[in-house]
């Protein structure tokens, strides 16, 4: 299925702000610099917001080639909260990204911790 970015064992966010103008070879290149990683060859969900915050690339390699998606969110609903740590990357967990996407800080002081 094109996009099933569920099956991801990891989600890395791209801290700090990517120019959003960037296609699959520009983001890849991101992820060789911060990384040091092929995105090729893992099975991962890249995350990369632009300075607006209201706008995510998510890039994931499936067997055949990339899958880029996009979202930006409606003016009138707010802003995601993104790290804004430049250089850095941080891994997020599935409920991590629920929370984000839901337009939440990715932590939550009163949140259940898991084991």
């Amino acid at each position: 299925m094109i996009g099933d970015i569920s099956i991801a064992d990891n989600i890395y966010i791209i801290c700090g702000y990517t120019d959003m103008r960037k296609s699959i070879d520009g983001l890849c290149a991101i992820i060789k610099d911060l990384l040091e990683l092929d995105a090729e060859n893992t099975k991962s969900l890249y995350l990369f917001c632009g300075k607006r915050n209201d706008r995510i690339k998510a890039l994931y390699h499936e067997k055949d080639g990339f899958v880029l998606l996009y979202k930006r969110l409606d003016y009138k609903l707010g802003k995601y909260k993104w790290p804004r740590n430049k250089n850095e990357v941080k891994t997020i967990t599935w409920r991590q990204f629920d929370w984000l996407m839901s337009g939440l800080d990715i932590e939550q002081p009163k949140a259940i911790k898991s084991a």
